[in-house]
């Protein structure tokens, strides 16, 4: 089964801004230890420690733009707290 963010290119590291992207229906965990390949997705790394993923599920498609900086304050999108530090 494809997971939803399969071909939506994840930069796959912390950056200075938001990953803005059109994402089809379905359930997404966005990672919360910062060491995914996938990042802003989970990819199961965190297993090793104690921190879990912030699951969401879309019920329809719609342009989300995800935390890719580690500091916003409504996790797991983006409030602009990256402008503000």
């Amino acid at each position: 089964m494809p997971r939803p963010h399969e071909g939506l290119d994840p930069p796959g590291r912390q950056q200075d801004g938001p990953f803005v992207a059109k994402c089809p229906p379905g359930k997404y965990a966005h990672c919360q230890c910062q060491r995914s390949a996938n990042y802003p997705f989970c990819d199961g790394t965190h297993r090793e420690g104690d921190v879990k993923p912030v699951k969401v599920i879309l019920e329809e498609e719609r342009t989300v733009a995800w935390c890719a900086c580690g500091k916003s304050g409504d996790m797991p999108y983006c409030d602009g707290s990256h402008a503000r530090s």
